[in-house]
């Protein structure tokens, strides 16, 4: 009787410790997209021959999820911010954090930066967000609370839902 209770205390620490590694991140944006939650994903994806590991942005208001997949250069981590309405990546070097169009060479894999889709003016505000290098979490959140200024036409997003 005692294997058969420690056995289940034992599954059920498991189970939720294996759930609450998948919550990363949640905060507010203070746009009409409402609250945001980043989850890791269960498997990497592959951009450019590279496995990168990728994380899911969902938002409370909207039905819009968004990948976020992390990518270290040599140079610079890149975070690639990829959804249905808008692509686009933010770098992080050692002088700033920031947003950027997507590389041109992630257009064979069927990643661009649709022009009509981008709000330009936001975009040039976020250019550099941060002048201190964050780690990965603190990136991934700034990224969730910034990329609904950068869509150019939010309610189509919200509508979504």
């Amino acid at each position: 009787m005692k294997r058969m209770f420690l056995s289940a205390v034992l599954i059920i620490v498991i189970c939720t410790a294996s759930f609450a590694q998948k919550l990363v991140a949640k905060g507010k944006t203070f746009t009409a997209f409402g609250d945001y939650r980043i989850e890791t994903m269960d498997q990497p994806i592959v951009i450019n021959g590279k496995e990168l590991e990728a994380f899911i942005i969902t938002y409370q208001n909207t039905g819009l999820k968004v990948t976020l997949a992390l990518d270290e250069t040599p140079k610079c981590k890149k975070y690639y911010v990829l959804s249905d309405n808008l692509s686009i990546q933010y770098v992080c070097t050692d002088n700033y954090f920031g947003v950027e169009r997507l590389d041109k060479d992630l257009e064979k894999e069927g990643y661009k930066t649709v022009n009509e889709n981008l709000n330009n003016d936001q975009y040039f505000h976020q250019k550099m967000i941060s002048c201190e290098q964050n780690n990965d979490r603190t990136n991934s959140r700034l990224i969730a609370a910034y990329y609904p200024f950068l869509i150019r036409d939010q309610e189509a997003a919200l509508a979504l839902k």
